[in-house]
């Protein structure tokens, strides 16, 4: 496929920092040239869904596209039982019409783990591309083992800031950590991690298959 248009759908907000990753992803696994992403903002409307059966059918309402990445943190459950958990609502959006082809993101732990490995994007996120102070990111091979790797990450970022106390009160931590992936030109680092391995392996069976829609 010359180009394809797909969207993100979410745990949160915060989590569209996915969306430069997946563009990386579709390159070089799903033999794309041109990609097109859009995030599935559904936050904004007057009553947002509740369950993620109804989360996918209005992000394909909405945000309509070829290939739907549908994102969910394991945090403390086994990676397996969030992969179900999605499988479980698009089979049951397909009983509803839907017949995207669609990914699973299921990042151990949390969306975090991902945006750990690369220190310069790190720095210049933070707005201190020439910072010195070591910032002792975690080993990769460790990272899907840590309980909680967004306060590590936004440790890092007020770390990496160079920022003293009271300037440091107004430092934009979440717009730092979304910025993190936009800074990321490679992330074949995080091949080392079961969950990128598993992302990109579907992409590539999904490609393989001609994009084709299959549960």
């Amino acid at each position: 496929m010359d180009e394809i248009r797909y969207t993100l759908l979410s745990d949160g907000p915060s989590d569209r920092a996915l969306i430069p990753l997946l563009t990386w992803v579709l390159r070089e696994k799903g033999d794309v040239n041109r990609v097109q992403a859009e995030w599935a903002d559904l936050g904004r409307l007057p009553k947002p869904p509740k369950s993620l059966c109804d989360r996918i059918l209005s992000a394909i309402d909405l945000f309509p596209c070829d290939l739907l990445f549908v994102h969910r943190d394991a945090e403390r459950e086994e990676p397996e039982k969030r992969y179900e958990e999605i499988r479980s609502a698009i089979r049951e959006a397909t009983s509803r019409g839907f017949q995207t082809p669609a990914v699973c993101v299921v990042p151990v732990q949390m969306t975090e783990a991902w945006l750990l490995f690369d220190e310069f994007a790190i720095r210049l996120a933070a707005g201190n591309p020439n910072g010195k102070d070591p910032l002792n990111l975690p080993e990769l091979p460790k990272i899907e083992q840590i309980p909680n790797p967004k306060d590590i990450l936004f440790q890092v970022l007020r770390e990496a800031s160079g920022l003293t106390a009271r300037r440091l009160k107004k430092f934009n931590l979440a717009g730092a950590r979304i910025r993190i992936t936009e800074l990321i030109s490679d992330f074949s680092p995080l091949r080392a991690l079961s969950a990128f391995q598993e992302l990109e392996r579907t992409v590539l069976i999904l490609s393989q298959k001609g994009w084709i829609f299959d549960i």
